[in-house]
């Protein structure tokens, strides 16, 4: 069965979001596609969770869209998992194959080294300008693979132009994707301003993780993904992984 991830600010989204069944806390600032946060507030959603009696409610995050530096990101990706993060998402939009094989492969190691128990997860992107580098549905499992890291996730990067995930792919398109990352024995993660009229066709090509903000959150209190994740929509979110 698949698992719903929902994206939240902090220990409050988390709570609401924990309390009617989210299966992941994905603790990120929503300014940008994958939203690196503080620190600090990934430790304060895993100490509130806990507190509110959801210690296994696993918490994910990120180290950010872009690595320029490779060693900064290694540092990153160790500090987020000190922080609290059970999921450690590393974008790597802008890199080709052999040059994401190349760090994905460090930060792997580093994280095995000194957080054994903390799982690497790839972001890569179908935006135009990143897609000519690095096509998700080919170079993906080819990275998964030569990394050895737990899994892959695809997002969007723009969340400005209106585009969703299924704005360039299709489920049909997704789910050879998908059954590769199986056959590797990982797991297939996706994301990129998805609706939740799109999660059914998701949970239906096999997907291990989708994840969400904007539909997760309350329209009246801001613009999409900038509003306050609520537990009343995140509870019609998992419905649609309970009613298949």
């Amino acid at each position: 069965m698949g698992r719903l991830l929902v994206s939240v600010r902090g220990p409050l989204e988390a709570v609401a979001a924990a309390r009617v069944g989210a299966h992941i806390a994905d603790v990120k600032h929503p300014g940008s596609a994958l939203g690196t946060p503080y620190p600090l507030n990934i430790k304060a959603a895993r100490d509130r969770l806990n507190a509110e009696g959801f210690e296994r409610i696993p918490i994910s995050t990120n180290i950010g869209e872009q690595q320029p530096i490779r060693s900064t990101a290694c540092q990153a990706a160790l500090g987020v998992a000190i922080a609290g993060a059970d999921y450690v998402k590393c974008g790597f939009a802008g890199l080709n194959l052999k040059a994401a094989t190349y760090l994905g492969r460090n930060l792997v190691r580093t994280l095995k080294e000194w957080c054994p128990e903390s799982k690497v997860y790839p972001a890569v992107f179908p935006d135009e300008e990143f897609a000519i580098s690095f096509d998700p549905l080919v170079d993906g499992p080819a990275l998964v693979e030569g990394i050895d890291c737990d899994g892959l996730l695809i997002d969007t990067f723009n969340k400005q132009i209106g585009r969703g995930l299924l704005d360039y792919y299709q489920p049909a398109e997704l789910k050879p994707l998908v059954d590769r990352i199986h056959a590797l024995g990982k797991q297939a993660w996706l994301a990129g301003s998805l609706a939740i009229d799109d999660l059914p066709a998701l949970w239906e090509i096999g997907t291990d993780v989708v994840c969400i903000r904007g539909a997760a959150c309350d329209p009246r209190g801001g613009d999409g993904r900038h509003g306050e994740v609520t537990s009343a929509r995140v509870e019609k979110l998992v419905a649609t992984l309970l009613n298949r």
